[in-house]
């Protein structure tokens, strides 16, 4: 979050930046809301380059008001799709950088200074994404490993040599079975993950590994997250990655979720 205004009068507006552009076509912008209503979404020229800004009123975007949307998930969640909406837009027109949630300067010539000074690196970011989307892969495979139904220990009296010791032992061979089937599993997690990652990196320019999420994100207890990465693709390689996954689908037997194509987020801060 990005904000630098203490004790703001109620009356002033301060200017909320969405994203950084090369081509804005000004049609693109019409009818959004933003973040305030009653104030036009609009470009704003820096150099060579157009910021997609808003007048938003400054009383209602300080430090504490965003902390208290922080809290409120639902009003989170309106603020991001509505960052959302007016990036996405402006990324129709052409290469985009989009800035984090809550980039907010103090006027149009105070975000005017600030975004000059980074003009450099926004034009290395928007000549990095030019021509290219975003790709969420996530890749799973069932929860439990496959392997021999586990079984109650043998009481006291089947313990022992003749018969009750070949029980003993069938159950411990079970045990150890099980133990093996779930390290088999595990490891062939790894290396499914590792393949499909493996495959789809050499179709893009840039790649990001994020944590995968467990199923207290997910909601499932039936399959295992093992792989959750993003891809930074090439158009022209959109329809090789997408055979690329039904390939990987079919020969590794998981379940390999794709979406794109996205703005690309996640590879605008690295420049």
């Amino acid at each position: 979050m990005t904000t630098e205004w203490p004790g703001t009068p109620e009356t002033a507006t301060a200017t909320y930046v969405f994203a950084v552009c090369r081509q804005l076509d000004p049609a693109a912008l019409t009818g959004l809301a933003g973040l305030a209503d009653g104030f036009p979404v609009r470009g704003l020229r820096f150099g060579a380059l157009t910021a997609v800004v808003q007048h938003v009123p400054a009383a209602g975007f300080t430090e504490d008001a965003w902390q208290q949307r922080l809290s409120d998930r639902e009003e989170l969640e309106h603020c991001a799709r509505a960052h959302h909406d007016v990036v996405t837009a402006a990324a129709a027109c052409g290469p985009t950088a989009p800035l984090a949630l809550a980039t907010l300067y103090r006027g149009d010539e105070r975000a005017r200074q600030a975004l000059e000074a980074d003009a450099d690196r926004f034009a290395a970011v928007l000549a990095r994404v030019e021509g290219h989307a975003e790709w969420g892969v996530k890749v799973y495979l069932p929860a439990t490993a496959p392997g021999p139904a586990a079984t109650a220990p043998p009481g006291p009296h089947r313990s022992g040599g003749g018969a009750g010791g070949g029980a003993g032992r069938a159950y411990l061979e079970r045990k150890r079975g099980l133990h093996r089937a779930r390290e088999q599993h595990h490891d062939r997690a790894l290396r499914t993950a590792e393949d499909i990652d493996t495959a789809l990196s050499r179709l893009a320019t840039a790649t990001r590994r994020l944590r995968p999420h467990g199923p207290e994100l997910t909601g499932e207890k039936h399959r295992l997250q093992i792989l959750n990465a993003t891809y930074l693709v090439s158009s022209v390689r959109v329809r090789r990655l997408l055979e690329a996954v039904a390939g990987l689908r079919h020969r590794t037997g998981a379940d390999v979720e794709v979406s794109g194509p996205w703005v690309p987020y996640s590879f605008v801060g690295e420049v």
